[in-house]
């Protein structure tokens, strides 16, 4: 297992800034995640580790070894870096089977027949693909063509395997399935994983760490769950979560006891220690996070009902407190009548609270 260490990395397109001093520590046997929005720098830092891009500044290593640094002039080319790549578009050769495609790179290495067959069958087989292995790749559908290019990763067991949204041209069933194999083929490998995506879902799923990116900048690392239940940023709160999570600006204000943030229409009671000077705050809370109630009770917040949007598994709910509409998700096939009076929680326990000025998380 090899360790990836950025240090320093820029990366400029003329004025266009699409890495900016990204400092990266992947370690050994971690499946790390990209994530950001289109033009954040996730795969021109993808490539840069490829060998693909050359940065501006900085250094990169694996393990022990330089494969590139801008001030000691060493730029390893990709082919001498021993990595696996997924490229988003399909990358495979129009001339070749598919069989030919997967199998070229592991003739290059000089392997023995058997053990290229024995690759062959196995890597065929985890992508469902054993029926279409004499076939080139004009005759097969998007989603077949990106199946090879994750089968062609599978049967090159590298030591280092970096992807590029590799499942973006799936249907959803079979990207659902793709992401657990490339679960199990990181786990059964070991081997240590860059994976890019603007994919919240796949990033959540798969990762171990999660890094998220934002206009060059690495804006915050840590694990699925501190991304999504901690988010250090607006940023981050807002572009992670399907439906997006729910804002409520207020000052923060005191009856008795109790704090609250006065959102105008309503009060926000909450239980964690913020500083008393915090100017304007936007409280942030995850639509599974509100508590849902048919009759009145003592402190929740009556609204209306004006959107219900069942998914099957899960139900959408969108209220409203005059002027304020507030997105609720509760589980199960839920049914009900529009304009119907509701009562809602906060989970306080889910609370974070942002400064307006710094858009930063209080509580981190």
């Amino acid at each position: 297992m090899e360790q990836i260490e950025l240090t320093g990395i820029r990366k400029s397109y003329g004025k266009e800034r699409a890495v900016q001093n990204l400092d990266l520590t992947v370690n050994p046997g971690d499946f790390l995640t990209i994530l950001g929005p289109s033009g954040c720098g996730k795969t021109t830092t993808l490539r840069a580790i490829a060998g693909l891009e050359e940065p501006d500044e900085g250094e990169i290593r694996f393990g022990e070894k330089v494969v590139f640094s801008r001030r000691q002039g060493v730029i390893i080319p990709p082919e001498s870096r021993n990595v696996g790549f997924i490229f988003q578009s399909y990358a495979l050769w129009p001339h070749m089977t598919v069989e030919q495609n997967i199998t070229l790179a592991l003739k290059e290495k000089r392997l023995s027949r058997n053990e290229v067959e024995s690759r062959l069958l196995k890597s065929l087989e985890m992508v469902q693909m054993e029926a279409y292995r004499k076939r080139y790749p004009s005759e097969l559908s998007g989603g077949q063509q990106q199946r090879v290019a994750v089968s062609r990763l599978i049967a090159l067991q590298s030591e280092i395997l970096l992807m590029d949204e590799p499942l973006s041209n799936l249907d959803a069933k079979l990207r659902t399935e793709m992401r657990a194999e490339l679960k199990r083929l990181h786990r059964e490998l070991e081997a240590t994983t860059v994976y890019v995506t603007h994919d919240q879902t796949e990033a959540l799923t798969l990762s171990d760490i999660v890094v998220v990116m934002n206009k060059g900048l690495m804006i915050q690392r840590g694990t699925p769950y501190d991304i999504y239940h901690h988010p250090q940023s607006l940023f981050v709160a807002e572009f992670i979560g399907d439906p997006r999570i729910n804002f409520f600006k207020g000052m923060l204000v005191s009856k008795g006891e109790r704090r609250y943030l006065d959102c105008k229409e309503f009060l926000l009671p909450f239980n964690k220690e913020l500083p008393s000077n915090s100017g304007v705050v936007i409280a942030a809370v995850r639509p599974e996070s509100i508590l849902l109630s048919y009759e009145d009770r003592k402190d929740w917040i009556k609204v209306e009902l004006k959107s219900i949007q069942p998914t099957g598994a899960n139900t959408i709910l969108q209220v409203q407190i005059g002027k304020v509409e507030i997105t609720l998700m509760q589980p199960g096939f839920i049914r009900m009548n529009l304009e119907e009076s509701l009562w809602i929680k906060f989970d306080s326990e889910s609370l974070n609270f942002f400064s307006e000025e710094t858009e930063r998380n209080l509580n981190i």
